[in-house]
């Protein structure tokens, strides 16, 4: 038997893995696929074990392996009836004839990775998930777990982990118990530069510079530069907010904290942000000074506006 489980959504990924090792009683064989030689086939398909009558063979990323995955297809219909062979591809080709091969006749299970667009996804699991665990969460709190931590879903299963060690959970204990996703934190530092709060911004970015990289923190900040301009655009266009949300694939959650901000600086103050943020993006390319003293001049000059 084959099963196939391929995408990019590792938890869910690692979850139906787990549920098939749990299944399986006997020592579980872990291969790293890419390394694996063509003459280890035989073995894997029609080896026989002495000391268990059914073998279970996990093989990771195989599809990277240019001399194996190739001819995969001529064991497929060698394996042993004892032997549960599966495969777990994140990024497969899946225009190789080995991979069309698979989906007739392995056991194919495809895991998507979540984007922005699946917010309500999100919140449905994780409804679900606090049931599992018996801990009081109402829709509003499921809410800002999700706005807080995002919809990365190995982090919201730390985060139910963590709060189901405290009695009484909150929005304030959410937010004291549970760390925020890096978006959380820069947007703090984005807001705080547009309301013009120099003193708070200059200590927020003494803390994320012990934390944060700076070429990530800068590629976020612009990110939700960009962001901000196409929310003051629509505005000025009187569009709906979750028209906005769905036309542009930006989270609900940034969308509402971003509304009443274009509505202040509308689409002019928000095309002079994207102009500083493009300046400070030359002036990194161009190591025209020390990175995280680009980042704070930039800041400022938002907070100027």
């Amino acid at each position: 038997m084959i099963t196939l489980l391929v995408g990019e959504n590792s938890f869910e990924i690692q979850r139906a893995l787990d549920d098939i090792i749990s299944d399986f009683d006997g020592n579980v064989e872990k291969i790293e696929g890419s390394e694996l030689q063509v003459s280890q086939l035989p073995d894997i398909f029609m080896g026989v074990s002495l000391f268990a009558e059914k073998r279970l063979v996990v093989i990771r990323n195989l599809s990277e392996n240019k001399s194996v995955w190739p001819v995969l297809g001529d064991w497929t219909d060698k394996i042993s009836d004892d032997i549960h062979i599966v495969l777990v591809e994140p990024k497969p080709d899946k225009r190789t004839s080995t991979y069309k091969l698979l989906l007739k006749i392995a056991d194919v299970h495809e895991f998507v990775q979540w984007s922005d667009r699946d917010v309500g996804v999100a919140e449905k699991w994780v409804a679900s998930e606090a049931e599992k665990r018996g801990l009081n969460l109402n829709k509003k709190l499921i809410q800002t777990l999700v706005n807080w931590v995002g919809i990365d879903q190995w982090q919201l299963f730390y985060a139910l982990e963590k709060l189901s060690l405290t009695d009484d959970i909150t929005e304030e204990s959410i937010k004291n118990i549970v760390e925020p996703n890096p978006v959380e934190n820069v947007f703090n530092l984005f807001e705080t530069a547009l309301r013009g709060d120099t003193k708070n911004l200059m200590e927020i970015l003494k803390i994320l510079e012990q934390t944060e990289d700076v070429y990530r923190l800068t590629a976020l900040l612009s990110s939700q530069a960009f962001q901000l301009l196409v929310v003051a655009s629509a505005s000025s266009a009187v569009r709906r907010n979750d028209n906005v949300a769905k036309d542009f694939a930006i989270h609900p959650y940034v969308v509402s904290k971003l509304s009443p901000i274009a509505k202040r600086i509308g689409k002019s103050g928000a095309s002079k942000i994207i102009s500083i943020f493009t300046e400070l993006d030359d002036d990194m390319k161009l190591s025209r000074a020390e990175p995280w003293m680009l980042v704070e001049r930039a800041l400022i000059k938002v907070a100027n506006i």
